[in-house]
């Protein structure tokens, strides 16, 4: 068995999970959140706790255990508060602007790149436009979506400009000296 995969994961007051099969969807004050499973893991709700469960013990069926397990627990965490990532831009005319659901990002480029806003995701931005956060109920799509912007330019390690994420750590070169 894994060890991760056998553990129960407690379902919290205010929250319903509902499973048939590998299907498995969850309820809670912040949203709504489904998934379907790979065929051979069984999700169970039994008195107050999720079980999840895999068919035999095949390779990919206990690469998945852990994962499904996983996974539920993290769609349970992110109906009842959420996840949150926060970045920080750094440089000399660098700042973002929020257009409606698009995000507008001045990185010393030529236009401003622009981010179109997935649905289920809120991307908040401080009035002067330095530090940006971004919230949902997936974290999945939370996490993809500040990796993606963060990817209009990562920090470099010389001068340090560029989108990091909060308290990130940038190993820094010394650069070139003059003989």
């Amino acid at each position: 068995m894994s060890r991760i995969g056998k553990l129960p994961v407690a379902i919290p007051a205010g929250v319903t999970v509902t499973a048939k099969g590998n299907a498995v969807t969850v309820k809670g004050k912040l949203g709504e959140l489904s998934r379907v499973f790979q065929n051979g893991i069984d999700v169970k709700v039994e008195g107050g706790n999720v079980l999840v469960a895999r068919a035999d013990d095949s390779r990919m069926q206990k690469s998945c255990h852990g994962l499904s397990r996983t996974l539920v627990k993290n769609m349970i965490e992110g109906v009842t508060t959420g996840y949150k990532k926060a970045l920080n831009i750094e440089g000399t005319g660098f700042k973002a602007v929020l257009q409606g659901k698009k995000l507008s990002l001045s990185l010393g480029f030529a236009s401003p790149k622009d981010y179109p806003i997935p649905d289920g995701i809120t991307v908040t931005v401080d009035p002067a436009g330095l530090n940006l956060t971004v919230e949902g109920i997936s974290k999945e799509l939370v996490g993809q979506a500040a990796a993606r912007i963060r990817s209009y330019y990562p920090a470099e390690p010389y001068k340090g400009k560029g989108i990091k994420y909060v308290g990130e750590q940038i190993r820094r070169k010394q650069g070139k000296t003059v003989a």
